[in-house]
């Protein structure tokens, strides 16, 4: 099953007081999320989107049993990171130990995706 996940950095002085949107999209199942986040950089807000949507995997089993997972993003650090073909910064130590407990469970694929090519881009203002 494709999953992708991402986020839109947000201006500085929006309205909701936040610095990203993180999104993830599972088209198979119909399924599009995004929510405000408040992260430290471009990097901690695309964890966050990663994570949130592995977490949503984990608490909805009952619609995805049986399923290879292929997760795309457009984030290549975090794909490296993951992918443990770069180093993640100290300050992500925890949030790549969350992924990397994840990927143990569910075996995911990990993949690059173009921007223009990843749909919870082309949903983030529907």
């Amino acid at each position: 099953m494709e999953c992708y996940f991402g986020s839109y950095k947000l201006p500085v002085d929006n309205e909701i007081d936040q610095s990203a949107v993180v999104l993830f999209s599972i088209p198979e199942l119909g399924i599009k999320f995004k929510a405000p986040f408040d992260g430290v950089d471009d990097d901690h807000s695309d964890y966050a989107s990663l994570l949130a949507l592995l977490e949503f995997i984990d608490g909805n089993q009952k619609y995805f049993s049986n399923n290879t997972y292929q997760i795309f993003g457009n984030n290549v650090k975090i794909i490296n990171q993951v992918n443990q073909r770069e180093i993640s910064p100290m300050k992500f130590t925890n949030l790549l130990g969350k992924t990397s407990k994840y990927r143990d469970k569910y075996r995911f694929s990990l993949e690059w995706i173009a921007v223009d090519e990843n749909p919870v881009f082309q949903q983030l203002f529907d």
